[in-house]
């Protein structure tokens, strides 16, 4: 016997486990509250299917193997999303758009890298599909916000992009390679953007805290073709108030190579890298039709973080009446009884201690 788990895979113990279900339970109750009713798609499906919603390459860090009933190659789902796209575009094409869905589940890399090695999570996330609208991104990103809140995320950041910016341009100031250049953006290459087309070079510096960013964008935007764009971002960022910090990176696109006009990056106070991203896209139906979506996705372990999660047990010395167990449970404690004569708080992790009826503060 051996506690060795492959790279990339980890025990979650109490009370991080308990933790992590709580986020999960929380942000799944703050899109019900929205409407986002919660689909629950299969761990593995065929992986030809599967790799076809998939961003590009997205079927290359997919866990497969084949299926000894149906001889066909299985994936293990390595995003959630995908598979909401399909549920929308097949069971649910019948249904009046657009189609508000909630999910979370576990989900597989092939491999880690080296920011986050881990390839295992549990993903928690929300999609409104069959409208393409300010009004539904803006609804999308606040459900982000509640979902986070609820979850008990405080310093919640978002960072905007707009995906397709270098497409949207490229009409009218033309780029020979257009790939490259969108590279170059994404890396803050001044000297490349430079050599390969030096007018779109001030969209390096259109890139910060939201308000001087957005300045920056639009005086870029001469021609007016990220007019509606801009004032997309700007609704949005207005029905937020003051609840978050924004900053406005229109050039990124690591992670959002299949988003449309809007991306976004969550991020909250304590967690040193990214809890969630969403943005706007585009999924395929059965008649090969195109519709629009917009989502976000969280990680329940990362907004877990590393701190202790705070344990609230109240210890029920051995011999305690059943009765008053079920009476302190009622109102809301965890209670542990003691199963033997010898028991104590402290070897249970209690906090509290049950003292004539009432819950007494260990050490207070």
């Amino acid at each position: 016997m051996t506690a060795l788990l492959p790279e990339g895979f980890r025990d979650t113990l109490p009370p991080f486990a308990d933790a992590a279900a709580a986020v999960e339970a929380r942000a799944l109750a703050a899109a019900a509250s929205h409407g986002y009713e919660r689909a629950d798609p299969p761990l593995a499906e065929f992986a030809d299917g599967l790799g076809s919603r998939l961003k590009d390459g997205g079927l290359r860090n997919a866990v497969r193997f084949v299926d000894p009933v149906s001889q066909r190659t299985l994936a293990i789902r390595p995003d959630l999303t995908a598979q909401i796209a399909r549920i929308a575009a097949t069971r649910m094409a019948h249904h009046p758009r657009p189609v508000r869905l909630s999910y979370a589940g576990p989900v597989l890399k092939l491999r880690g890298d080296a920011l986050n090695p881990a390839r295992e999570a549990r993903q928690i996330g929300a999609e409104l599909i069959g409208l393409d609208s300010v009004a539904a991104a803006r609804e999308v990103v606040t459900v982000a916000v509640d979902a986070l809140e609820a979850a008990g995320a405080s310093g919640i950041s978002i960072d905007f992009t707009l995906p397709d910016l270098v497409d949207a341009m490229a009409g009218t100031l033309p780029v020979a390679d257009v790939d490259a250049l969108r590279e170059r953006l994404d890396a803050k290459d001044a000297g490349g953007v430079a050599t390969l087309a030096p007018a779109y070079l001030p969209l390096i510096a259109a890139a910060g805290p939201f308000p001087e960013a957005l300045e920056r964008l639009r005086a870029f935007d001469t021609h007016g073709i990220l007019a509606s764009r801009i004032a997309g971002l700007a609704e949005i960022v207005d029905s937020l108030g003051d609840r978050v910090q924004l900053t406005l990176d229109p050039t990124e696109r690591h992670g959002f190579e299949y988003q449309t006009w809007l991306g976004f990056s969550l991020f909250v106070r304590g967690v040193d890298r990214e809890v969630g991203r969403g943005g706007t896209y585009r999924i395929v139906r059965e008649d090969g039709t195109e519709e629009m979506a917009t989502g976000f996705s969280l990680y329940a372990d990362v907004l877990v973080g590393t701190t202790t999660p705070e344990r609230r047990r109240l210890f029920l010395p051995y011999g305690a009446p059943a009765a008053e167990g079920a009476r302190m449970r009622a109102a809301g404690w965890v209670t542990v009884a003691a199963l033997e004569a010898g028991d104590t708080p402290e070897a249970q992790l209690c906090t509290h201690i049950l003292d004539r009826g009432e819950a007494r503060l260990l050490g207070g």
